[in-house]
C-alpha cells in the first residue's frame, strides 16, 4: 500500500493536513475515467473537511485494481471482509452519493 504512513498513529476523526490531502490526491489518480470521475466529485465535495480516517479507508480503496473499484461504486460488487473497515465503508458511501 502507497500509503501516508503519517497517519498511522493519528485520531481517525482528526481533520487531514492539506500535506496528507496532496498526498492522497496523488495517489487517486486512476487509468479508468469513470473512476477518476467519482474520485473527483468525491473530492470537490469533501476535500475541505476530510478525516484521517477517510483518508486511510481512500487509500486502502486505492489498492483495488480499477475493475473492482468501479464493481463497488456501482454496487455490482460487495465489499470483502478483509478490506472492509468502517473507514473503508464510510469513504465507500461518501463515493457512491
Amino acid at each position: 500500500m502507497l500509503a501516508d504512513t503519517s497517519l498511522d498513529e493519528q485520531d481517525r476523526h482528526a481533520r487531514l493536513s492539506e500535506r496528507s490531502l496532496s498526498k492522497l490526491r496523488w495517489r487517486c489518480r486512476r487509468g479508468l475515467l469513470e473512476n477518476d470521475l467519482f474520485i473527483e466529485r468525491f473530492f470537490a465535495r469533501h476535500a475541505p473537511h476530510m478525516t484521517v480516517g477517510q483518508a486511510r479507508g481512500m487509500y486502502a480503496l486505492m489498492d483495488l485494481s480499477d475493475n473492482d473499484l468501479m464493481d463497488l461504486l456501482l454496487r455490482r460488487k460487495e465489499l470483502q471482509p478483509e478490506i472492509g473497515t468502517e473507514e473503508v465503508r464510510e469513504v465507500l458511501d461518501m463515493l457512491r452519493l
